[in-house]
C-alpha cells in the first residue's frame, strides 16, 4: 500500500523508493517472488551442474556480434570504459537499466546479452557497461579493473544523469559487478541520485576474502583456473601496450586468483596486499549503510561465491534489501524445470526484469500521487 499523500509531501527530495516507499514496495516484490519459486531443471541439480549448464546453453544471442550504440565513458583522468547501449524511440520516455558483468566477463557475455534483449523487450533503454580493460578495451586505459572500483560506477551514473536525462534507473550487477553496485549503494549512504529507483544483485561476491578462499577447493579448480588464464592473458596484453607498468617475467608462477591479486591487482590500486585489497573492496563492509531498494538473488549452492556472508546482519537486518536465496542454481546460472508464463528458464535473469518493471511501476504510482 503506498503511504497517503501528506507523507509523501515531506519526501518530494528523495530518491524514487527509499524512505516509506521501500519496505511496502519490497513486500510487494517478494510476494510476487513467492509466486514463482525457483526450481532447478531437472538434469542440473547441483551447483556445479547449474554453473556449466548456464554458460553452455545454446542461446540465440551466444555467438551474435555487437549491434549496439558504442559510448566511452571518461570515469576517472585518462580512463574510459567501454559500453553498449540499446535505447528506445524517444529514450527520455523510458526507464533505463545499467548492467555491469563479472570477473573476466564483458558486455557479450549471455547474461549480459539476454539483460539487453529482455529488458527492451519490457520498455527499458539499456546501458551495458564494461570494467576496465574488458570487452577488448586494454587500450582506454593505463590501469586493471578491480572488484572495488565503484567510483567507475558512479561516474556512469552521473554521467547518464548529468548528460543524457535518465531521469528513471534501476543498477544490475551480476558476481563481482554485483559486489560493485551493492557497494556503490552502500556508500551513496543517505543521499543517492534520486534517479535510482533500485539495485539488483545477482551471484554477488559481497566478501572477496570469503570468496578466494572458496574457489580454491579442489572442486573449483576449473573455474580458477579459467579465471587465472583469462587475467594472464589479459596482463600479457597490458605489457605490450604499456610495458613499462606491466612485468610479466614472473607470471608462470602466478597459479590462483590470490597470487594474481597480490602480485598485481594490489600494488596496481596501492592496497598493501590482497588480503586488503579483499577487504577494502568488499560491499559487505557498506550494506548496512544502503538505502535503496535492493533485490540480491544468490544459491545457497553457488560453487565459488559463497552465500555465508548473505545472513549478516548488515544485510539480513536492513530493510531496504531483499535477498532471493534458493538451495540451488549455481552461479549466475538459476536454469530452471520450465519456463513461467512465456519466460525462458533463465529465472534469476527474469526475476531481475520482473524487478525493474516492478520498480518503474511504483515510482509512476508515487509520482502520480504526488501531483495528485
Amino acid at each position: 500500500m503506498l503511504p497517503d499523500v501528506e507523507e509523501l509531501a515531506v519526501e518530494r527530495e528523495k530518491p524514487a523508493l527509499t524512505t516509506t516507499i521501500a519496505p511496502s514496495f519490497l513486500s510487494r516484490a517478494a510476494r510476487t517472488f513467492a509466486a514463482n519459486s525457483f526450481r532447478p531443471h531437472r538434469f542440473f541439480h547441483n551447483g556445479h551442474a547449474q554453473t556449466l549448464a548456464a554458460y553452455l546453453w545454446p542461446r540465440r544471442f551466444r555467438f551474435a556480434s555487437e549491434r549496439d550504440q558504442e559510448r566511452l565513458f571518461e570515469v576517472a583522468p585518462g580512463v574510459k570504459v567501454l559500453a553498449h547501449c540499446r535505447w528506445q524511440t524517444n529514450p527520455s520516455d523510458h526507464p533505463t537499466i545499467v548492467v555491469w558483468h563479472g570477473i573476466e566477463g564483458s558486455t557479450s557475455s549471455n547474461y549480459m546479452q539476454a539483460m539487453a534483449e529482455k529488458g527492451f523487450q519490457a520498455g527499458f533503454n539499456i546501458v551495458r557497461v564494461n570494467l576496465r580493460n574488458c570487452g577488448g578495451s586494454e587500450h582506454l586505459t593505463p590501469t586493471l579493473y578491480h572488484g572495488g572500483l565503484s567510483e567507475d560506477l558512479r561516474a556512469v551514473v552521473a554521467e547518464l544523469i548529468d548528460n543524457d536525462r535518465v531521469s528513471r534507473m534501476v543498477l544490475v550487477g551480476f558476481s563481482l559487478g554485483g559486489n560493485l553496485v551493492l557497494k556503490l549503494a552502500g556508500e551513496y549512504d543517505d543521499n543517492p541520485p534520486p534517479q535510482i529507483l533500485g539495485v539488483c544483485a545477482v551471484s554477488p561476491s559481497v566478501d572477496l576474502i570469503a570468496a578466494a578462499e572458496l574457489i580454491l577447493k579442489r572442486s573449483n579448480w576449473i573455474y580458477q583456473q579459467d579465471f587465472v588464464r583469462r587475467l594472464k592473458k589479459r596482463i600479457r596484453t597490458k605489457h605490450k601496450l604499456y610495458p613499462e607498468l606491466y612485468d610479466v617475467s614472473d607470471l608462470r608462477q602466478v597459479r590462483t586468483l590470490r597470487e594474481f591479486d597480490e602480485r598485481f591487482t594490489a600494488p596496481a590500486h596501492g592496497f598493501a596486499d590482497a588480503g586488503d585489497y579483499y577487504y577494502r573492496s568488499s560491499a559487505l563492509r557498506v550494506t548496512a549503510q544502503i538505502r535503496l531498494p535492493t533485490l540480491i538473488i544468490h544459491a545457497e549452492d553457488d560453487p565459488f561465491i559463497p552465500f555465508t556472508p548473505l545472513c549478516d546482519p548488515a544485510v539480513v537486518n536492513n530493510p531496504y534489501i531483499l535477498v532471493l536465496g534458493p538451495r540451488q542454481g549455481g552461479h549466475v546460472a538459476f536454469v530452471s524445470a520450465n519456463g513461467h508464463d512465456g519466460e525462458d528458464r533463465f529465472w534469476a535473469e527474469n526475476r531481475v526484469i520482473e524487478f525493474c518493471k516492478l520498480a518503474n511501476e511504483t515510482s509512476q504510482s508515487h509520482k502520480a500521487l504526488k501531483s495528485y
